[in-house]
């Protein structure tokens, strides 16, 4: 495959026209080949197209979080497992054993992995103490996840610290224009807190229904999809299962579903992943006539 546009290097500026401008005069806007829109659906989104339903296969998530026990079967194989280290003063990402203290980080890798079981998994621990980290090694382990090209971040955890805001929206539009686009969970309390409330990623809460292909649109954002994440049966450290509740266990359900959607239409944009996940939400409808169906 050709490398996509937003894998290249930028090019140089035209004379003659505005930064960040292209003279199309002297250089056609390139064809860009991604399916259009205008009839999706579940089934177009990931659904069987003759070679069987979409896996997750060739799609590469980063689960930022606590670590991953790539010894659970709920998870499986890890490409890399890192860690943010403090090197003499400087935050510095490095390979690490694919373990998790906690469970939290296992438990969302597990989520993603069973919805979408091809996926390349990578996991970076950033809460440097099992349950809490710096906004400082999240800057870090995040920075490393967007330069490193991945296609999708998950994000189960946020900062309330405002001192941190301006590095992290700057991180997450970066990741946007990358085409790595972060799912980000809400806080599961009523406070401020990033990066799930920029415009630029994917925010999830919670819906209390058992089923995991089950999510909802919000039309009242900052949380813009509802998924699974009450009483949710996960992957937890020493080999367990429990069942907890946090909007932490509902974004890798959504994470698991771009993952889907990436695996059959490689080519979309964050913009057009979001739209689709809209698009085949479980409560958005059609108008047929005068009769609304459910796409």
């Amino acid at each position: 495959m050709t490398q996509p546009p937003w894998r290249r290097e930028r090019r140089e500026q035209f004379p003659g026209v505005p930064a960040w401008s292209l003279a199309t005069s002297r250089l056609a806007p390139e064809e860009f080949g991604v399916s259009r829109l205008e009839e999706v659906t579940r089934e177009w989104a990931w659904g069987d197209d003759g070679t069987g339903p979409a896996d997750g296969a060739g799609v590469r998530v980063c689960v930022l979080d606590t670590g991953v026990d790539a010894s659970h079967p709920k998870v499986g194989h890890l490409d890399r497992s890192l860690v943010v280290a403090d090197d003499g003063g400087d935050l510095t990402v490095v390979d690490c054993d694919p373990a998790d203290p906690v469970g939290h980080g296992t438990a969302c890798a597990g989520v993603i992995r069973s919805i979408a079981p091809a996926v390349s998994l990578t996991s970076v621990r950033v809460l440097t103490d099992g349950r809490s980290g710096s906004g400082a090694a999240l800057l870090a382990g995040l920075r490393w996840a967007v330069e490193e090209g991945f296609d999708l971040v998950n994000l189960s955890l946020s900062t309330t610290r405002s001192q941190f805001l301006p590095e992290l929206h700057e991180l997450a539009d970066r990741a946007y224009f990358r085409r790595c686009l972060l799912v980000a969970a809400a806080h599961n309390m009523p406070v401020v807190s990033f990066p799930w409330t920029f415009s630029s990623v994917i925010s999830v809460a919670s819906h209390d229904e058992p089923d995991p292909m089950t999510y909802y649109y919000n039309p009242a954002p900052p949380a813009e999809f509802y998924a699974r994440g009450v009483r949710v049966r996960v992957a937890w450290r020493g080999g367990r299962e429990i069942r907890s509740t946090g909007n932490s266990f509902a974004a890798p359900h959504i994470t698991g579903m771009c993952a889907l959607a990436l695996s059959r239409h490689r080519w979309m944009t964050p913009f057009q992943l979001k739209s689709v996940l809209y698009l085949a939400a479980s409560n958005v409808v059609v108008s047929k006539g005068d009769a609304h169906v459910r796409a």
